[in-house]
């Protein structure tokens, strides 16, 4: 077998644990999307296509202990949400099939700079600077779909210092896990490793140091964090 010469030596595989088990479930890509929950007087409101944007594998850590307060953000916020983790690829993958391509599911949170994802917004700039930092995707351990089936419906909260602020449930999202592997799979090839954080219910809110987050999805998963101090940019 030829070895291939790198120019350095390439950077480790980001990874999540797997429920119940040693193995982990090494991290292709993370997609997002946005506007999944009814919000406000939009509780009538048609569909919207789904919009997606991307985080880095880099973002991704294990959803437990302490986290960094990001640099360059005054509104540091929390979003929790269903992480749809992909476990066989496709192209223009048929709804009604969709759930096949699904290896297991997790909660995540969605940590945004939002003052500067709102700077962004006015000009018509991408968001990565709000959205695609180092460790905002904190992710619980994935439940495999073998095990746990493909739940539709369970409860999605998130708490701040014991202070509920975040509160829906899984049937409330506008779109469905099928749909939403069915509709990105139109426009990428989702690979195996890909993860889907699938939107966030209201209640989004600041975050500030020493704030403790409790959260979770019923069936899936619970994770507790703490903000910690702000880094170095």
């Amino acid at each position: 077998m030829t070895m291939i010469d790198y120019v350095f030596e390439p950077g480790l595989i980001r990874s999540l644990p797997v429920a119940g088990s040693t193995a982990r479930f090494p991290v292709a890509r993370v997609f997002c999307l946005g506007r999944n929950y009814h919000w406000g007087d939009s509780l009538n409101a048609p569909r919207e296509m789904p919009a997606f944007f991307m985080k880095p594998a880099t973002s991704v850590i294990d959803a437990v202990g302490e986290l960094d307060f990001p640099p360059l953000t005054e509104q540091f916020c929390h979003e929790i949400e269903l992480v749809v983790a992909i476990g066989t690829g496709g192209f223009n993958i048929d709804e009604a099939h969709a759930l096949d391509h699904v290896w297991g599911y997790a909660a995540g949170l969605d940590l945004t700079r939002r003052d500067l994802q709102m700077a962004a917004k006015a000009v018509g700039q991408p968001w990565e600077a709000a959205k695609a930092f180092d460790g905002s995707a904190p992710i619980s351990p994935i439940q495999p779909a073998s095990i746990l089936g493909h739940p539709s419906q369970g409860a999605l909260w998130l708490n701040v210092n014991g202070v509920e602020r975040q509160r829906s449930d899984l049937e409330s999202q506008i779109w469905s896990v099928g749909e939403i592997v069915s509709r990105l799979s139109r426009s990428i090839r989702l690979i195996p490793g890909d993860l889907i954080m699938t939107g966030t219910p209201p209640g989004v809110d600041v975050l500030q140091s020493g704030d403790v987050i409790s959260a979770g999805i019923a069936g899936i998963g619970t994770f507790e964090v703490r903000i910690g101090g702000r880094r170095a940019a």
